[in-house]
């Protein structure tokens, strides 16, 4: 498990984490980036959304190995929220805003998106 502070700055030790993950599980070029730009907008809707860029507040990244996938699980200490309620990105009136895309992307990228605590932790599940 990786501690973080709500510090954007930190969003940089996400890429050597999963780096690392790769490496030990021998995951694809494929998988990488799947892995890599999901959690990377978990990890930075946690810091902003969730902990509201409260630098005391900790964000904590799990990775979890199952039989034939990769569970990674992110957790941040805010109130949460209703993933059903966010906007889809792909509506007309929705393409020319700069944000709400991060739920989008971890849909697309990941085999299998939960939402626990209500909303402030959201687990993602990679095949392998």
């Amino acid at each position: 498990m990786l501690k973080l502070s709500s510090d954007p700055r930190n969003i940089a030790l996400v890429e050597s984490l999963v780096e690392q993950v790769v490496e030990k599980y021998q995951l694809s070029p494929d998988v990488y980036g799947n892995i890599l730009i999901s959690l990377t907008e978990a990890v930075n809707n946690a810091i902003i959304h969730g902990n509201c860029n409260d630098r005391s507040k900790t964000v904590q990244i799990q990775f979890r190995r199952r039989k034939d996938c990769l569970a990674v699980r992110v957790s941040d200490e805010g109130g949460g929220f209703d993933p059903c309620s966010i906007p889809d990105p792909t509506a007309p009136e929705n393409l020319m805003k700069l944000g709400g895309r991060g739920v989008f992307l971890m849909h697309q990228l990941s085999d299998a998106v939960e939402f626990h605590n209500n909303g402030s932790t959201v687990e993602m599940q990679f095949k392998i």
